[in-house]
């Protein structure tokens, strides 16, 4: 019987120690407003589950969509900008 202790050292090799890198925190950051647009779409989305939406609840959906085509729109603008400089 082989033991496998071997090829776990393999694995793990590098230590995972459970926080995110500088890196992925100023990823997280600068998509935090895409995020936060997403979020208020599915609270919009979610008041209307149990019930047939009303006017306002119309315009909130539709202000909420709105407000996550811009933010996605301006991150991808943010994207593009910094790979061309």
């Amino acid at each position: 019987m082989k033991s496998i202790a071997a090829l776990q050292a393999a694995v793990t090799a590098a230590p995972f120690d459970g926080e995110p890198s500088d890196a992925e925190l100023d990823a997280i950051e600068t998509e935090m407003p895409a995020i936060l647009a997403d979020v208020a779409l599915l609270d919009a989305q979610i008041m209307t589950i149990d019930r047939t939406p009303n006017e306002l609840d119309q315009r909130r959906i539709r202000r909420a969509r709105r407000r996550v085509l811009a933010a996605r729109r301006n991150l991808a603008n943010t994207r593009t900008a910094g790979e061309v400089a």
